[in-house]
Protein backbone atom coordinates (compact mmCIF):
# COMPACT_ATOMS: atom_id res chain seq x y z
CA UNK A 1 0.00 0.00 0.00
CA UNK A 2 2.87 2.37 0.81
CA UNK A 3 4.28 1.85 -2.68
CA UNK A 4 0.94 2.75 -4.28
CA UNK A 5 0.65 5.91 -2.21
CA UNK A 6 4.20 7.01 -3.25
CA UNK A 7 3.41 6.38 -6.91
CA UNK A 8 0.17 8.38 -6.75
CA UNK A 9 1.96 11.28 -4.99
CA UNK A 10 4.68 11.32 -7.71
CA UNK A 11 2.07 11.43 -10.48
CA UNK A 12 0.19 14.25 -8.71
CA UNK A 13 3.43 16.28 -8.34
CA UNK A 14 4.35 15.70 -12.02
CA UNK A 15 0.89 16.82 -13.13
CA UNK A 16 1.11 20.00 -11.07
CA UNK A 17 4.56 20.76 -12.56
CA UNK A 18 3.26 20.31 -16.11
CA UNK A 19 0.31 22.62 -15.42
CA UNK A 20 2.64 25.30 -14.01
CA UNK A 21 4.93 25.13 -17.10
CA UNK A 22 1.90 25.35 -19.41
CA UNK A 23 0.63 28.40 -17.52
CA UNK A 24 4.04 30.11 -17.77
CA UNK A 25 4.12 29.44 -21.54
CA UNK A 26 0.65 30.96 -21.96
CA UNK A 27 1.59 34.07 -20.00
CA UNK A 28 5.04 34.47 -21.70
CA UNK A 29 4.77 32.90 -25.21
CA UNK A 30 8.07 34.47 -26.44
CA UNK A 31 10.18 32.37 -24.07
CA UNK A 32 9.65 29.15 -25.98
CA UNK A 33 10.39 30.50 -29.48
CA UNK A 34 13.19 32.98 -28.80
CA UNK A 35 16.17 30.58 -29.12
CA UNK A 36 14.70 28.71 -32.05
CA UNK A 37 14.00 31.90 -33.96
CA UNK A 38 17.50 33.14 -33.25
CA UNK A 39 19.02 29.90 -34.53
CA UNK A 40 16.88 29.98 -37.68
CA UNK A 41 17.84 33.60 -38.42
CA UNK A 42 21.53 32.81 -37.90
CA UNK A 43 21.34 29.80 -40.19
CA UNK A 44 19.58 31.82 -42.90
CA UNK A 45 22.32 34.48 -42.68
CA UNK A 46 25.03 31.84 -43.08
CA UNK A 47 23.30 30.34 -46.12
CA UNK A 48 22.97 33.78 -47.70
CA UNK A 49 26.67 34.52 -47.06
CA UNK A 50 27.72 31.18 -48.57
CA UNK A 51 25.64 31.78 -51.68
CA UNK A 52 27.29 35.20 -52.09
CA UNK A 53 30.78 33.75 -51.79
CA UNK A 54 30.22 30.90 -54.24
CA UNK A 55 28.43 32.93 -56.88
CA UNK A 56 30.59 33.18 -60.02
CA UNK A 57 30.07 35.30 -63.15
CA UNK A 58 29.41 33.46 -66.39
CA UNK A 59 31.37 35.99 -68.48
CA UNK A 60 34.80 37.51 -67.91
CA UNK A 61 36.60 40.23 -69.83
CA UNK A 62 40.31 39.80 -70.52
CA UNK A 63 42.82 42.66 -70.52
CA UNK A 64 42.23 43.27 -74.20
CA UNK A 65 38.48 43.76 -73.72
CA UNK A 66 37.38 40.38 -75.08
CA UNK A 67 34.69 38.51 -73.19
CA UNK A 68 35.46 34.91 -72.31
CA UNK A 69 32.76 32.43 -71.29
CA UNK A 70 33.36 30.61 -68.01
CA UNK A 71 31.51 27.33 -67.51
CA UNK A 72 31.48 26.09 -63.91
CA UNK A 73 30.31 22.53 -63.13
CA UNK A 74 27.34 22.39 -60.71
CA UNK A 75 29.35 20.26 -58.29
CA UNK A 76 32.16 22.81 -58.04
CA UNK A 77 31.92 25.81 -55.74
CA UNK A 78 34.39 28.65 -56.25
CA UNK A 79 35.51 30.36 -53.01
CA UNK A 80 35.46 34.16 -53.01
CA UNK A 81 39.21 34.24 -52.26
CA UNK A 82 40.10 32.53 -55.55
CA UNK A 83 40.79 35.04 -58.36
CA UNK A 84 38.26 34.13 -61.03
CA UNK A 85 40.08 36.32 -63.56
CA UNK A 86 42.95 33.83 -63.68
CA UNK A 87 40.99 30.62 -64.30
CA UNK A 88 38.86 29.26 -67.13
CA UNK A 89 36.57 26.29 -66.59
CA UNK A 90 35.66 23.85 -69.32
CA UNK A 91 32.55 21.76 -69.79
CA UNK A 92 34.09 18.42 -68.78
CA UNK A 93 35.00 19.70 -65.32
CA UNK A 94 38.63 20.49 -66.14
CA UNK A 95 40.23 23.82 -65.43
CA UNK A 96 42.50 26.03 -67.56
CA UNK A 97 44.26 29.17 -66.40
CA UNK A 98 43.35 32.18 -68.50
CA UNK A 99 45.85 34.14 -70.57
CA UNK A 100 46.55 37.40 -68.72
CA UNK A 101 49.56 38.84 -70.58
CA UNK A 102 51.05 42.17 -69.42
CA UNK A 103 49.29 45.56 -69.61
CA UNK A 104 51.71 46.95 -72.23
CA UNK A 105 54.82 45.32 -73.65
CA UNK A 106 57.01 48.41 -73.84
CA UNK A 107 56.12 49.38 -70.26
CA UNK A 108 56.59 45.89 -68.83
CA UNK A 109 59.93 45.36 -70.62
CA UNK A 110 61.79 48.71 -70.71
CA UNK A 111 65.35 47.54 -69.95
CA UNK A 112 67.59 49.48 -72.33
CA UNK A 113 70.94 48.39 -73.75
CA UNK A 114 72.70 50.56 -71.17
CA UNK A 115 71.01 48.68 -68.31
CA UNK A 116 71.59 45.27 -69.84
CA UNK A 117 75.21 46.07 -70.69
CA UNK A 118 76.12 46.38 -67.03
CA UNK A 119 74.86 42.87 -66.33
CA UNK A 120 76.52 41.56 -69.50
CA UNK A 121 79.90 42.92 -68.45
CA UNK A 122 79.48 41.45 -64.98
CA UNK A 123 78.35 37.92 -65.93
CA UNK A 124 79.79 37.56 -69.41
CA UNK A 125 83.08 36.62 -71.02
CA UNK A 126 85.49 39.06 -72.66
CA UNK A 127 84.25 39.83 -76.19
CA UNK A 128 84.99 37.09 -78.71
CA UNK A 129 86.91 38.35 -81.75
CA UNK A 130 85.70 35.83 -84.34
CA UNK A 131 84.49 32.28 -84.76
CA UNK A 132 88.01 30.86 -84.50
CA UNK A 133 88.40 32.64 -81.17
CA UNK A 134 85.06 31.21 -80.03
CA UNK A 135 86.31 27.68 -80.61
CA UNK A 136 89.10 28.37 -78.11
CA UNK A 137 86.65 29.58 -75.45
CA UNK A 138 84.70 26.37 -74.93
CA UNK A 139 85.55 26.30 -71.23
CA UNK A 140 83.66 29.59 -70.83
CA UNK A 141 80.81 28.96 -73.26
CA UNK A 142 78.22 26.24 -73.83
CA UNK A 143 76.52 25.18 -77.05
CA UNK A 144 72.78 25.98 -77.17
CA UNK A 145 71.82 24.80 -80.63
CA UNK A 146 69.36 22.07 -79.60
CA UNK A 147 66.60 21.85 -76.99
CA UNK A 148 63.13 20.30 -76.64
CA UNK A 149 61.84 23.74 -75.62
CA UNK A 150 63.15 26.01 -78.37
CA UNK A 151 64.48 26.07 -81.92
CA UNK A 152 67.43 28.16 -83.04
CA UNK A 153 66.75 30.03 -86.26
CA UNK A 154 69.33 30.26 -89.03
CA UNK A 155 71.99 32.53 -87.56
CA UNK A 156 73.53 35.09 -89.92
CA UNK A 157 75.07 37.45 -87.39
CA UNK A 158 75.67 35.31 -84.28
CA UNK A 159 76.78 31.84 -83.20
CA UNK A 160 74.94 29.36 -80.93
CA UNK A 161 76.89 29.85 -77.72
CA UNK A 162 76.12 31.40 -74.32
CA UNK A 163 77.69 31.52 -70.90
CA UNK A 164 76.30 28.72 -68.69
CA UNK A 165 74.24 31.15 -66.60
CA UNK A 166 72.45 32.49 -69.68
CA UNK A 167 71.99 29.00 -71.14
CA UNK A 168 70.21 27.89 -67.94
CA UNK A 169 67.95 30.94 -68.13
CA UNK A 170 67.03 30.21 -71.75
CA UNK A 171 66.23 26.61 -70.87
CA UNK A 172 64.04 27.75 -67.96
CA UNK A 173 62.16 30.22 -70.13
CA UNK A 174 61.41 27.43 -72.59
CA UNK A 175 60.36 25.01 -69.85
CA UNK A 176 58.08 27.58 -68.18
CA UNK A 177 56.57 28.43 -71.57
CA UNK A 178 55.74 24.74 -72.14
CA UNK A 179 54.14 24.51 -68.69
CA UNK A 180 52.07 27.63 -69.33
CA UNK A 181 50.81 26.30 -72.66
CA UNK A 182 49.69 23.10 -70.96
CA UNK A 183 47.82 24.71 -68.06
CA UNK A 184 46.14 27.18 -70.42
CA UNK A 185 45.02 24.49 -72.86
CA UNK A 186 47.04 25.85 -75.78
CA UNK A 187 48.63 23.48 -78.35
CA UNK A 188 52.33 22.87 -77.77
CA UNK A 189 54.82 25.15 -79.56
CA UNK A 190 58.53 25.77 -79.15
CA UNK A 191 60.16 29.16 -78.91
CA UNK A 192 62.35 30.45 -81.73
CA UNK A 193 65.69 31.99 -80.73
CA UNK A 194 66.89 34.44 -83.37
CA UNK A 195 70.20 35.71 -81.97
CA UNK A 196 72.83 34.55 -79.47
CA UNK A 197 76.55 35.29 -79.04
CA UNK A 198 77.98 37.82 -81.51
CA UNK A 199 81.66 38.16 -82.26
CA UNK A 200 83.36 41.50 -82.80
CA UNK A 201 83.42 40.68 -86.53
CA UNK A 202 79.64 40.09 -86.44
CA UNK A 203 79.02 43.45 -84.78
CA UNK A 204 81.30 45.29 -87.24
CA UNK A 205 79.49 43.68 -90.17
CA UNK A 206 76.10 44.60 -88.72
CA UNK A 207 77.12 48.22 -88.31
CA UNK A 208 77.90 48.46 -92.03
CA UNK A 209 74.30 47.66 -92.92
CA UNK A 210 72.62 49.06 -89.81
CA UNK A 211 73.90 52.40 -88.52
CA UNK A 212 71.71 52.03 -85.41
CA UNK A 213 73.54 48.89 -84.33
CA UNK A 214 75.58 49.62 -81.22
CA UNK A 215 79.28 48.89 -81.09
CA UNK A 216 79.01 47.72 -77.48
CA UNK A 217 76.37 45.06 -78.01
CA UNK A 218 75.31 42.91 -75.05
CA UNK A 219 75.50 39.94 -77.42
CA UNK A 220 79.31 40.23 -77.35
CA UNK A 221 79.48 38.81 -73.84
CA UNK A 222 77.46 35.60 -74.25
CA UNK A 223 74.85 36.73 -71.72
CA UNK A 224 72.18 37.86 -74.15
CA UNK A 225 69.75 36.27 -76.59
CA UNK A 226 66.70 37.26 -78.62
CA UNK A 227 63.41 35.31 -78.71
CA UNK A 228 60.92 35.97 -81.49
CA UNK A 229 57.42 36.97 -80.41
CA UNK A 230 55.66 36.54 -83.76
CA UNK A 231 57.16 33.20 -84.84
CA UNK A 232 56.84 29.89 -83.00
CA UNK A 233 57.63 26.27 -83.91
CA UNK A 234 54.52 24.10 -83.81
CA UNK A 235 55.06 20.81 -81.99
CA UNK A 236 51.80 19.16 -83.05
CA UNK A 237 51.03 18.13 -86.62
CA UNK A 238 50.51 21.42 -88.53
CA UNK A 239 47.66 19.83 -90.49
CA UNK A 240 46.23 17.89 -87.56
CA UNK A 241 43.61 18.75 -84.94
CA UNK A 242 44.36 21.83 -82.87
CA UNK A 243 46.35 23.72 -85.51
CA UNK A 244 43.48 26.15 -86.04
CA UNK A 245 43.58 27.03 -82.33
CA UNK A 246 47.18 28.28 -82.47
CA UNK A 247 47.24 32.07 -82.52
CA UNK A 248 50.59 33.85 -82.50
CA UNK A 249 49.06 36.73 -80.53
CA UNK A 250 48.06 34.40 -77.71
CA UNK A 251 51.47 32.73 -77.75
CA UNK A 252 53.12 36.14 -77.49
CA UNK A 253 50.95 36.97 -74.48
CA UNK A 254 51.86 33.71 -72.74
CA UNK A 255 55.55 34.30 -73.43
CA UNK A 256 55.24 37.78 -71.96
CA UNK A 257 53.78 36.28 -68.77
CA UNK A 258 56.75 33.91 -68.46
CA UNK A 259 59.28 36.68 -69.03
CA UNK A 260 57.52 39.05 -66.66
CA UNK A 261 57.61 36.44 -63.88
CA UNK A 262 61.36 35.88 -64.30
CA UNK A 263 62.04 39.60 -64.57
CA UNK A 264 60.09 40.23 -61.35
CA UNK A 265 62.29 37.58 -59.72
CA UNK A 266 65.33 39.62 -60.90
CA UNK A 267 66.52 36.73 -63.05
CA UNK A 268 66.87 38.77 -66.23
CA UNK A 269 66.51 42.09 -68.03
CA UNK A 270 64.08 42.27 -70.95
CA UNK A 271 63.66 44.84 -73.74
CA UNK A 272 60.69 44.78 -76.09
CA UNK A 273 62.01 45.38 -79.60
CA UNK A 274 59.89 46.97 -82.33
CA UNK A 275 61.96 46.93 -85.53
CA UNK A 276 62.99 43.35 -85.01
CA UNK A 277 60.05 41.43 -83.50
CA UNK A 278 61.79 39.92 -80.51
CA UNK A 279 62.33 40.11 -76.77
CA UNK A 280 65.94 41.13 -76.09
CA UNK A 281 66.97 39.29 -72.90
CA UNK A 282 70.11 39.45 -70.71
CA UNK A 283 70.73 37.22 -67.70
CA UNK A 284 71.14 38.80 -64.24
Amino acid sequence: MATVRLKNRFLETLGILIMVLALVRCVFPGIAGQDAAGNVAEAEAEVQADSTETAAPDMLADVHGEEVAVEVPDSYAVPASRPMASTKYVADGGRYHRIVSVPQYSTAFPDSNHVQLQAACHWGVPPVKNRADAEKRMRELVYVGESPYYDVAKLNASIPYLVPRAAVLLQEIGSNFFDSLQVKGVPMCRLVVSSLLRTEEDVARLRLSNKNATERSCHLYGTTFDINYNTFAVVCDPDGPGRENIQETRLKQILSEVLDDLRQQERCYVKYEYKQPCFHITVR
